[in-house]
């Protein structure tokens, strides 16, 4: 059965959050896959902990409706992202249609997001990792925009660096956001929650 088929819910078991470990590439446009996570741990009230094993930070807990979950932040940098996955799935035996990737997009502007139960890597180098460890691209996945340069900037320079002041407000909102996604992904399966959130905007003011 597909993940696309109308019989079957599906129900995130692992959500992992796309980012760079090293503290200088803290709040950078390519870390707001962690930043999503850790907004999710925070309103989950779940603790973090470093798992060697699953070469990563690791928490698992219930949400506030009683779902059990478990949160990814791998600390391989991006372009090994997969072998953190990877190693948890396998310890949980956990299929690919159960995991949850939360990731920047260039091709979105800042303040949107776009859920997907499948696709391709689109040039991402963390999500090209995860499909080739997971030999799948049946995992459902969150996007989160950022934006394209407005060319004054070369793309590697814009996406390791910060958002530009005025648009913080709108990444604290799209976060706020992403936990509303996230949490009708686990109660009522992806497919309701795209219908739901995929036409949500939060524009600059």
């Amino acid at each position: 059965m597909t993940p696309e088929s109308p019989n079957k819910l599906v129900i995130p078991e692992l959500i992992v959050g796309l980012g760079n470990p090293d503290p200088k590439y803290d709040k950078t446009r390519h870390n707001i896959g962690f930043e999503a996570v850790d907004t999710l741990a925070n309103a989950w009230q779940m603790s973090y902990k470093e798992n060697r094993r699953f070469q990563g930070l690791f928490a698992e807990g219930l949400t506030p409706a009683g779902t059990k979950v478990r949160l990814l932040k791998p600390l391989t940098y991006m372009n090994r992202s997969g072998q953190a996955v990877r190693a948890v799935m396998d310890w949980y035996k956990i299929e690919p249609q159960s995991v949850l990737v939360i990731y920047d997009d260039m091709d979105l502007p800042v303040g949107k997001l776009r859920l997907r139960l499948t696709g391709s890597a689109g040039g991402h180098n963390g999500m090209k990792s995860i499909i080739a460890h997971l030999n799948s691209q049946n995992f459902s996945r969150l996007r989160l925009g950022i934006g394209r340069s407005d060319g004054k900037k070369e793309t590697v320079s814009h996406v390791l660096g910060k958002f530009a002041s005025q648009e913080t407000e709108v990444i604290e909102e799209i976060l706020y956001t992403s936990i509303k996604v996230v949490e009708s992904s686990l109660k009522e399966g992806v497919e309701k929650a795209m219908s739901r959130y995929n036409g949500v905007s939060v524009f600059l003011e």
